[in-house]
């Protein structure tokens, strides 16, 4: 009986200064909360682009709103799938949803270097210019989408940091590259594709190292 009291007070003394832990919302949730920021980013950058002109390069040719649409979708459903992931549980199949709308987003990005005629723009940058362009600004953009998606899927602390860290690295680099849009006034030439596959591959890469130290570290303590 005396070991029992004792066991109790000790149980008692551990638990004392235990808080309820807030269950966190479902992964869809999580996923619309991040993409209402993406949406938020987008509405601020149509104050500062030409919407009219947009619109009419994006209907000149089925590859450019192609791409963006694939990039949109693979957004949308990479993010869903690193909040899925996040979760301990989750099949690693997850990570295969944005598989087919990466692939459009590839494939009708890759168009625009075989059409034979070339888009007009209002830019006097040469290839170069256009490609440190597209760089910088997949760059810039992917930042605050990192910061946030950082903070999110930690929260979770996943099972697979590392497959968790490279799908949410392919949904911060879709959104940015569909955000580009806004402020990328240019023809897709065989520069600026690969300047766009570097400036993904970075973000992605990136994302994967630093994601993956802040979502591990819950898991050492």
């Amino acid at each position: 009986m005396a070991n029992e009291g004792t066991l109790d007070a000790m149980v008692a003394r551990l638990s004392a200064d235990l808080r309820p832990v807030r269950r966190l919302p479902s992964p869809p949730l999580r996923a619309a909360a991040w993409i209402g920021a993406a949406l938020a980013m987008a509405v601020g950058l149509c104050f500062f682009c030409d919407l009219p002109a947009l619109r009419e390069r994006l209907a000149a040719a089925p590859d450019m709103w192609i791409a963006v649409a694939g990039s949109t979708a693979t957004a949308v459903l990479a993010a869903l799938a690193a909040f899925e992931l996040s979760v301990p549980g989750r099949s690693a199949r997850w990570a295969l949803l944005p598989m087919p709308t990466l692939l459009m987003w590839i494939s009708a990005s890759g168009l625009g270097c075989l059409r034979t005629w070339g888009m007009p723009s209002p830019s006097p940058m040469g290839p170069v210019g256009e490609a440190g362009h597209c760089l910088t600004h997949i760059v810039m953009l992917s930042l605050p989408l990192m910061a946030l998606m950082m903070v999110m899927v930690r929260r979770a602390c996943p099972l697979r940091p590392n497959l968790t860290a490279l799908v949410s690295g392919l949904a911060i680099a879709a959104a940015s590259a569909t955000l580009l849009n806004f402020d990328h006034p240019f023809d897709a030439s065989a520069t600026d594709l690969l300047a766009h596959l570097v400036a993904v591959l970075l973000v992605i890469g990136a994302n994967q190292v630093i994601a993956r130290r802040a979502i591990a570290d819950p898991l050492r303590r």
